[in-house]
């Protein structure tokens, strides 16, 4: 029975008293985790774990949404399906979140200790950071939460020191001196995802360097003068007829007491600039290749700050790099070296977290030998083990791993899994994932009990993130989970990642599993405005998925968008823009609305351009829905529908929304299954919208509502009515969860399907008996008469309640189709009555085509012509002076050059309408004259 008290629904849709109750419900009955094994099959996928630090964005409910319908639509196959949830431990992110709160406090980590400093970061994670998970359920994301994983968890931290102790026994981890992104606000490395590098402008400066030989002068340009000081040579082309005669001799190097020889590389390019290239090893990475194939030293300048080191030349000591490099350029000038400064424009690295502008930096690391592990992993896709979702990210795939580096693992903080090495008092390196066991080998090396100091940097959060698909399982143990649901089935994630995360969990899965971690890899798009922008806090143009759930007040989004805003003049222009485009703010979609957006914009392998007035439009549809069971549920509760369906006596209609039914089935099913989740959403929202609701339910009424029915009939009218809509609700709820768990609880029982909920009934499948193409093809027809009769309607503005009389002309097929269906028609078409034409058409008639079949609706007597000629040449005379506009301005070249393609396309789809439009007016007015002659 239904699980609502009263017998019918409430008039209007109110998604958020639904959601919140529905997901309360699900969560608390334990729908969400796999249950037993019990003979079946197993579906599973991983969530991008999200960093514990974070907020839900609109990528994450798009990614979130695809995988929820996954797991939902697999869990209705009836498969053992867990869709594995936790946060990733966020280190730089998370712990510079506890630093500012310090900082509010007058204190530093340092002031607390390593030890009380991570107690810290617990104590915040603990009180605040579980609002992303929070959010999760909010989109209706069915994650099994009782496993819900931390990438800090004990079990997972034992997992990532025996990833680290097996690499590092199989000599497959090293510490080594290398170049790093150093962040010298942070003091650590960083990884390259974790710098942003945009355009900024600034100076090309153009540096003398004498040749020692006293012949002349070499000029160098480089938008980073102050690092001049660790150059280790100039280099040339070595095809450059301008400096052959040079290599192998060298040049003074201002400012310090050292000469620098000239070397040639063909990574210089003699057209840029002089065709001279300043070589700086060990702060440049492109230098320090160079450097490397000609054995130059590494000489480091900076400081961890940034700042110039106590071996630089003594004028520049200790100065930050920013005043050493005014310092270098005003004493290149003075010495006359400064042939000129010239503004240019370069991308600047800076780190994400910090703003600070990274700089290349030779310090000690940890460094995994990712070469080895990329050769199988490169084979898993080249042999199909794993698949690209669109298949052309297999070619970024191997671009990045068949020209794999090193991969530095270290980092210089205190949050993260700490490396587990321990140096003895000569330095001996002990490697060993238990403390109490290392100090046991320590004492076997020298004999007696010694006192070990632990390295103190932490590993890389992608290294952990490495292990997330099986780690999260138990490994290393075997346990019964990594039986069941490893390999997982898919992982759905961003473009971006595909090397720093999609590629290091092969890498590592089959190294530790001797399996791929995932069959399918399917990549998403970016989430864009819906103008095809980037969303960011500049521009001013970011939404918020929770806003479009639950909505927001105008001030309360003015606020959001302008907190924290540094530059007062942005922060004006992007209120005045917002106020602009939402004056009454943001009202409140609902969850389901939100994801039936994301997923009809899911077309695989493109960035989707979020419209506003898509979700308008899609919680239009839940509204359609919610009204169109109303009445269902209006004429079927307390009513007989029919247990049996072979003993009923269906008519056409019925007979055709059910063997339309069964097409939908095969390929919403099939849709999701190959990841077309816009396809899947395309096709149910068509069925039920313009099938369903639009056209069967205005079949049905004759039969339901009619005197001389017979009650055979009405139980087959109630039953297929009902039956078509409970099937429907099932096919949608991987799109749409909580409307149709709403309207199932309501609609099942009266088709005798018992059950708690909807996620855990079976999917509809498709019954091939129903199929009836014949029976479709007629039907198509009989809609398409009535929409010509109807389009005539609306083009004379003629009352859709005056019944009008139809002459037709055709084929003897055509005419006794139309007897089969003149019941019908006359009723959606609102038909007085209908003969077939003898002789010619009447003067005035308006007319249509219908296949072999002519349609002629005489006009005499129904309309005001003189009223409605003139109606119709003022809406010409409007629609003429619009598409006058729309016309000149597509006819201007500056236009068409400067315009976005994306406007100039809607301005071209805006011409076509009217074009249209005055088509269709300029037909009427045509009649107008005719009918006019004749009366």
């Amino acid at each position: 029975m239904s699980d609502l008290d009263d017998t019918t629904l409430p008039k209007t849709y109110d998604p958020t008293h639904v959601e919140k109750r529905r997901y309360a419900m699900w969560e608390q009955s334990g729908y969400f985790s796999p249950g037993p094994k019990a003979g079946r099959d197993s579906y599973s996928l991983m969530i991008p774990p999200p960093n514990v630090t974070g907020n839900l964005h609109m990528g994450h409910a798009f990614q979130d949404t695809i995988m929820d319908a996954l797991i939902r639509y697999h869990r209705m196959k009836g498969k053992q399906t867990l869709w594995q949830v936790g946060t990733d431990h966020a280190g730089i992110a998370t712990q510079m979140v506890v630093e500012r709160q310090l900082e509010a406090e007058g204190k530093t980590r340092h002031d607390l200790g390593r030890e009380a400093f991570i107690d810290r970061v617990w104590a915040w994670k603990e009180s605040s950071g579980g609002t992303i998970v929070h959010q999760l359920r909010r989109l209706g994301a069915s994650c099994d939460w009782s496993r819900e994983k931390f990438t800090m968890d004990r079990e997972l931290s034992h997992a990532v020191q025996e990833e680290f102790v097996r690499l590092y026994n199989e000599g497959l981890i090293y510490r080594g001196k290398r170049l790093v992104n150093w962040d010298p606000v942070l003091h650590t490395a960083v990884s390259d995802l974790e710098v942003l590098s945009e355009q900024e402008e600034g100076f090309m400066w153009h540096m003398r360097y004498p040749l020692t030989d006293g012949s002349g002068f070499l000029t160098v340009a480089t938008t980073r003068p102050e690092t001049m000081l660790g150059d280790c040579a100039v280099a040339v082309h070595p095809e450059d007829e301008r400096y052959r005669h040079l290599v192998g001799q060298s040049v003074q190097l201002p400012l310090t007491l050292r000469t620098i020889p000239i070397i040639a590389d063909d990574y210089v390019d003699p057209e840029f600039g002089s065709g001279c290239v300043k070589i700086t090893p060990a702060h440049d990475f492109n230098d320090h290749e160079v450097g490397s194939r000609h054995n130059l030293p590494l000489i480091n300048i900076f400081t961890k700050d940034a700042a110039i080191v106590d071996e630089a030349p003594e004028p520049y000591r200790g100065l930050d790099r920013y005043v050493a490099r005014k310092k270098v350029v005003a004493d290149l000038d003075a010495l006359g070296l400064l042939e000129k400064v010239e503004p240019h424009k370069l991308m600047v690295p800076r780190g994400d977290r910090s703003k600070a502008v990274i700089e290349p930096y030779l310090t000690d690391q940890w460094y995994v030998k990712t070469a080895p592990l990329a050769e199988e992993a490169i084979k898993a896709v080249e042999d199909g083990r794993i698949r690209f979702v669109p298949a052309n990210w297999d070619k970024t795939y191997f671009e990045w791993m068949r020209n794999i580096q090193d991969w530095c693992i270290s980092r210089q903080i205190w949050w993260g899994h700490q490396i587990p090495a321990w140096y003895g008092p000569d330095g001996h390196l002990f490697v060993c994932n238990c403390e109490e066991e290392v100090y046991e080998l320590a004492a076997e090396h020298y004999g007696k009990l010694v006192t070990l100091t632990r390295d103190p940097d932490v590993l890389d959060t992608w290294f952990s993130s490495a292990l997330w698909p099986f780690a999260t399982l138990g490994w290393p143990k075997n346990t019964q989970e990594m039986i069941d649901f490893y390999p997982t089935n898919v992982l759905v994630t961003a473009f971006d990642i595909i090397f720093f995360w999609v590629a290091r969990m092969v890498m590592m899965g089959l190294k530790f599993t001797d399996q791929v971690p995932f069959h399918d890899v399917y990549i998403t798009g970016l989430v864009r405005d819906g103008e095809g922008h980037k969303m960011s806090k500049s521009k001013g143009n970011i939404l918020d998925p929770l806003d479009l759930i639950d909505g927001i007040d105008l001030e309360a989004l003015v606020a959001k968008r302008t907190k924290d805003m540094m530059q007062p003049h942005l922060a004006e222009k992007i209120a005045a823009a917002t106020r602009k485009e939402f004056p009454d703010g943001i009202p409140p979609f609902g969850a389901d609305a939100l994801r039936f957006t994301m997923a009809s914009l899911a077309t695989q392998g493109r960035d989707i351009k979020f419209d506003l007035g898509r979700i308008e439009g899609y919680r239009n549809f839940c509204n359609k829905l919610w009204n169109a069971t109303r009445f269902v549920l209006m004429n079927t509760e307390g009513q007989t529908c029919g247990a049996d369906s072979d003993s009923l006596n269906d008519s056409a209609a019925d007979r055709w929304i059910l063997s339309r039914l069964q097409q939908v089935k095969k390929e919403v099913a099939t849709a999701i299954e190959e990841y077309r989740f816009n396809d899947a959403s395309s096709v149910a929202y068509q069925f039920i919208w313009g099938g369903y609701c639009d056209w069967y339910l205005e079949m049905v009424k004759p039969v339901i509502y009619g005197d001389e029915v017979s009650e055979a009939s009405k139980i087959a009218a109630r039953h297929c009515m009902v039956g078509v809509l409970e099937e429907s609700l099932r096919l949608l709820h991987p799109l749409m969860p909580f409307i149709t768990e709403e309207l199932w609880q309501k609609v099942a029982p009266l088709v005798g399907r018992e059950g708690p909920s909807i996620m855990i009934s079976s999917w509809p499948e498709v019954d091939a008996d129903r199929v009836d193409p014949a029976l479709e093809k007629e039907m198509a027809w009989v809609m398409s008469f009535v929409t010509a009769v109807r389009t005539v309607r609306a083009e004379m503005d003629l009352s859709p309640g005056k019944r009008l009389v139809v002459l037709v002309s055709g084929s003897q097929t055509m005419v006794e189709r139309l007897k089969r269906h003149e019941g019908l028609i006359s009723v959606l078409a609102r038909l007085d009555s209908w003969d077939i034409l003898s002789g010619e058409a009447p003067e005035g008639a308006a007319t249509g085509v219908v296949e072999e079949m002519q349609i002629f609706i005489p006009l005499a007597g129904l309309i005001d012509v003189d009223a409605e000629t003139a109606r119709l040449l003022k809406g010409l005379q409007k629609l003429e002076k619009d598409l006058l506009r729309v016309t000149g301005k597509l006819s201007n070249p500056n236009f068409l050059a400067k315009a976005k393609p994306e406007v100039v396309e809607k301005e071209r789809g805006k011409q076509q309408e009217m074009e249209e439009k005055k088509a269709g007016l300029s037909r009427a007015l045509e009649r107008m004259e005719k009918l006019r002659s004749v009366t």
